[in-house]
């Protein structure tokens, strides 16, 4: 029976969608608040009031750690781990709790990965359509890319108005993914 294979590609894919969205807007809402970002932005605010009803309780019990929202970080490792299992009950995959855990971090740094790959090239983008205007949006992506980029562009030379770290920074990026993220894959298999 074929149609079996199709309803559970299409299940898994709606899993992981649903998931990812909101694990990303908490990430972005971490990751915002680490790189202090203007949370009177429209587009601030409609992540702050996503994320609360989840955040708001869970603060009670786990407290901020320095600057990080240590709350945030536990929402993502447990929304995952639900995805996880979710997933993997989906498709007959039962993992334990070790392999579990080492796909979990694997898919969360995969995310944040990804995040930054497209609010660079968001930005990269913007700077070619309409350089020099202001947008909310383009503000944010803005605050949450200058930690990344600005000490490439210490780096790199000056070259006359051509700015070359998006480039550079997705480059790294995708390093990541090559030499951090996927060899976490294969240290879950045998778990």
């Amino acid at each position: 029976m074929m149609g079996g294979g199709y309803l559970s590609n299409a299940g898994v894919f709606l899993v992981n969608t649903l998931f990812g969205l909101y694990i990303g807007a908490v990430m972005l809402r971490l990751l915002l608040q680490l790189t202090r970002a203007d949370f009177y932005n429209p587009l601030s605010q409609a992540i702050v009031k996503l994320t609360n009803p989840v955040l708001r309780p869970l603060r009670r019990y786990v407290p901020a750690v320095g600057k990080i929202d240590s709350a945030s970080v536990v929402l993502m490792a447990v929304l995952q781990i639900v995805n996880v299992w979710v997933v993997g009950a989906m498709v007959g995959l039962r993992l334990g709790l070790a392999a579990t855990l080492v796909v979990t971090v694997g898919e969360l740094l995969s995310k944040f990965v990804y995040l930054y790959m497209f609010a660079i090239i968001i930005q990269a983008v913007a700077s070619w359509v309409a350089p020099g205007s202001y947008n909310p949006v383009l503000g944010l992506i803005g605050s949450l890319t200058e930690p990344l980029l600005r000490p490439i562009r210490r780096v790199l030379p000056n070259l006359g108005g051509l700015d070359l770290s998006p480039l550079v920074a997705i480059v790294l990026l995708q390093l990541v993914l090559m030499l951090v993220v996927a060899p976490l894959g294969g240290l879950a298999r045998p778990l």
